[in-house]
């Protein structure tokens, strides 16, 4: 019974080693910085792309408005062949008549185009502030999938170091047992143990890989290794007072406040392109005209130029009611940007207040499992010299090892909480840069 589970522990063993293989010649390597992903991704990432594509887009919104208040310039061409069927022609008689005509329109008093180009610039303000917003989501993608990898990678290495402590355990609880000194239930007990050790490798082996690809499919390519998180370095990042003063400016500062606040001056501007159609409306117009005319009837065949130039004024009287119509739905959609505005103030509150809470529990924690640490590893020691006096049970020892591992996967994932909490607080607060990420790189080594 005993070959058969130790061999089957063995085989799961090998499959581990081999899964983690790429992992492992990773950490040979020389780490990449979050910075250098960051760059990578801001090259790559489609998701980002396809906003610096809309904000293209977006910028041809004034460019669109001014062109109504420049000149415009048509010119029109109208052949024509008729054939005249008359009883003092036997047959008929066909001819030609040809009209060209070059027109000039200016704008003088167009107040919907005047309010127009008001709202285009608040356009292209806006396509800009949402680029800004789809670069604070990459920042915080890539910073949360890195942190994501360092911390599979930590409970993987947590998992792995489990695993060997577990084999050892087994091979001596073997050995006690083949000679007698333990009962075969902490046999059963240090196989259990060894063989969910094993089952918690592999799946820390596929978590990593999960969060791998994660990443990859941001940068576009195969995930280098990473730089780790220094043992030694401070995840507390920002001060108090700072955690209060980014949540006190959330509601004015958050991107989303401010997309929001552009969004309601778009939509008061809709509202005055609206109502300019009630209003009168002046053109200078210029045209050159030519005719020509072969029809040979009564009075012959004519060539006609003509040129002119005046002012053409526009009173609109009644046009169905469509003017107040859309005036309202104007003002709707205006009262719509403003609710909006109010629930974006509200929420940017709400995710300042949480991330502050994300960084204040995940710097105590980090401090509370430090010493936890500390803790369990003396109980380790203690519990180890307790087995070798007789007063402890191998079983105290396997459950003492199994809490210092899962004390360690804690703190690990604690510190990186605290980290992404930080940066979160920094993106509702409106405040969320490159250099924010940049200088994390300061936190890693290789």
């Amino acid at each position: 019974m005993f070959v058969m589970l130790a061999s089957g522990a063995v085989l799961a063993e090998d499959a581990v080693l081999a899964a983690a293989a790429p992992a492992a010649s990773a950490a040979t390597s020389r780490g990449t910085g979050l910075g250098a992903i960051l760059d990578m991704a801001r090259a790559n990432d489609a998701q980002y792309a396809a906003a610096v594509a809309a904000t293209d887009a977006g910028r041809e919104k004034l460019p669109q408005a001014r062109a109504a208040n420049l000149p415009s310039i048509n010119a029109t061409y109208n052949p024509k062949r008729s054939n005249n069927r008359s009883s003092e022609y036997s047959g008929g008689r066909t001819f030609s008549a040809n009209s060209a005509a070059l027109t000039l329109t200016q704008a003088l008093i167009r107040p919907a185009n005047w309010a127009g180009t008001d709202q285009a610039e608040l356009q292209v303000q806006l396509a800009e502030q949402q680029l800004q917003l789809a670069e604070q989501d990459l920042l915080l993608r890539v910073s949360r999938g890195y942190f994501d990898v360092l911390q599979a990678q930590d409970e993987l290495a947590a998992a792995t170091a489990q695993q060997d402590a577990m084999v050892q355990q087994l091979a001596q609880t073997k050995r006690s047992l083949e000679v007698g000194t333990v009962p075969i239930t902490d046999f059963n007990e240090a196989q259990g143990r060894h063989d969910l050790a094993v089952a918690q490798r592999i799946a820390a082996v596929n978590e990593l890989e999960s969060k791998k690809r994660v990443l990859e499919r941001y940068i576009a390519q195969p995930l280098p290794a990473l730089a780790s998180l220094g043992a030694a370095a401070s995840v507390d990042q920002l001060t108090p007072e700072m955690q209060r003063q980014m949540v006190a400016d959330a509601p004015n500062n958050a991107l989303q406040v401010i997309i929001a606040r552009t969004t309601t001056q778009v939509a008061e501007k809709e509202i005055s392109r609206r109502e300019a159609g009630h209003y009168p409306t002046l053109d200078l117009v210029g045209t050159v005209r030519d005719d020509r005319n072969q029809n040979y009837g009564q009075f012959g065949g004519s060539n006609t130029r003509e040129a002119s130039i005046g002012v053409e004024l526009t009173i609109p009287i009644y046009q169905g009611g469509v003017v107040s119509s859309r005036t309202r739905e104007a003002i709707a959609d205006r009262n719509r940007a403003l609710q909006e505005l109010s629930n974006a103030q509200r929420q940017a509150t709400l995710d300042a207040q949480q991330a502050q809470l994300g960084v204040q529990s995940g710097s105590a924690l980090t401090q509370a499992l430090k010493q936890a640490l500390i803790s369990s590893e003396t109980q380790l020691k203690s519990t180890q010299r307790g087995l070798q006096v007789g007063v402890r049970t191998r079983v105290d020892v396997l459950n003492a090892e199994q809490q210092l591992f899962a004390t360690r996967k804690d703190l690990a994932a604690a510190r990186y909480k605290t980290l992404v909490a930080a940066l979160q607080l920094k993106a509702a607060a409106g405040t969320l840069a490159d250099a924010d990420l940049r200088a994390l790189d300061a936190l890693l080594t290789d």
